[in-house]
C-alpha cells in the first residue's frame, strides 16, 4: 500500500493528486446555524423581545401600527440585503435578523387585527396556508426542506419567508389561543413548553421527522415567547411582573448580545455542508 509522502497533496479518487485548496474545498459552510441547544435559546429570548418591543416601540412613537410595520419592514430589508450578501453564516448579522423578523411578524398580525378588524381565525388560517405554500414551492423547487443545507440564495429566500410565516402565525394563533381559554401569561407559557417538549418527545422516541418537528417547534417557540414577554412586561393586576415593555425588552435584548458574542467567539454553531449539496442544488 502507498503511502502519500509527508507534506504532499492527497490523491483523488481518479489517482490524481489535488492540491490542498481544491481539498479544502470539498466543504462550504452552511448559511445558518447549527440546530443546538443554543439556538433554541436564543430563538425564545428573540420572540419574547419580538412581542415587547413591537409593544414598546407602539406606545413610544406616535406612528400608528401601519406607518411602524412598514418602518420596521423597512429595516428587516436592510438586514436581510446584508445577510444574503455575506453567502454565509454571520452570528450577529443572522440573529439580528430574527430579532427583526419576529418584531414585524408581531406587528403584521397586530396590524391586521386592531386596524383592520380581521378576526384572529382568519390570519390564523391565512398564515397557515401561506406556511404550507411556501414549503410546497420549496420543496417543489428543491426537493428537501432540510435547514442543514441553506447554501444557496434560492434554498435561503424560501428560509426566511418561511421564518416570517411562522412568526405572524405563531402571534395569531397564541393571541387566538389567550382570547379563548383566558389561561394567563404565565400558565400559558408553561403551556406552550409542554406542547414544545412534547414534540422533542415524538422526535426521538416515536420517529416524528426531524423537519417536521423542527418547524412545530418554531412555531410554538413565537406565543411561548410572547407569553413569557407579557408575563414579565404587564402590570400586576394584569397578572404580569410589571417589569414594563422596556426592561423586558432591555434584560432578553442583554442575554442575546451575550449569546451572540459567545458563539461568534467559539463558533460551536457553525456548520460546514458537503459541496456536493452545493453542486447539486
Amino acid at each position: 500500500m502507498l503511502e502519500t509522502p509527508v507534506g504532499a497533496s492527497p490523491l483523488s479518487a481518479a489517482g490524481v493528486r489535488e492540491s490542498p485548496r481544491r481539498s479544502m474545498a470539498k466543504k462550504v459552510l452552511n448559511r445558518v446555524p447549527e440546530v443546538t441547544l443554543y439556538f433554541w435559546i436564543i430563538k425564545i429570548l428573540a420572540t419574547t423581545v419580538g412581542e415587547t418591543a413591537a409593544d414598546n416601540l407602539n406606545t413610544s412613537f406616535s406612528l400608528g401600527l401601519t406607518n411602524l410595520t412598514y418602518l420596521m419592514g423597512s429595516v428587516l430589508l436592510v438586514a436581510l440585503v446584508f445577510q444574503f450578501r455575506l453567502k454565509r453564516y454571520v452570528p450577529g448579522v443572522y440573529w439580528l435578523c430574527v430579532v427583526l423578523i419576529s418584531v414585524v411578524g408581531t406587528l403584521i398580525t397586530d396590524n391586521l387585527t386592531d386596524n383592520f378588524a380581521v378576526p384572529l381565525q382568519t390570519t390564523t388560517i391565512v398564515f397557515s396556508v401561506a406556511l404550507a405554500a411556501t414549503f410546497a414551492a420549496w420543496y417543489a423547487k428543491e426537493r428537501t426542506l432540510s435547514i442543514h443545507t441553506i447554501i444557496t440564495g434560492r434554498r435561503e429566500a424560501f428560509y426566511w419567508l418561511a421564518i416570517l410565516f411562522t412568526f405572524a402565525l405563531g402571534t395569531a394563533a397564541g393571541d387566538l389561543v389567550a382570547e379563548r381559554v383566558g389561561l394567563g401569561f404565565f400558565v400559558s407559557a408553561l403551556g406552550f413548553a409542554g406542547l414544545i417538549a412534547a414534540v422533542t418527545l415524538a422526535h426521538f422516541k416515536l420517529k416524528l421527522g426531524a423537519v417536521v418537528a423542527f418547524w412545530i417547534a418554531y412555531i410554538l417557540t413565537r406565543p411561548l415567547g410572547a407569553s413569557l414577554g407579557d408575563w414579565l412586561s404587564q402590570p400586576r393586576d394584569a397578572g404580569g411582573l410589571a417589569l414594563g415593555t422596556t426592561g423586558t425588552s432591555l434584560l432578553f435584548l442583554s442575554a442575546i448580545l451575550s449569546a451572540v458574542i459567545y458563539l461568534a467567539v467559539t463558533k460551536k454553531d457553525r456548520a460546514e455542508v458537503e459541496a456536493s449539496e452545493a453542486t447539486a442544488a
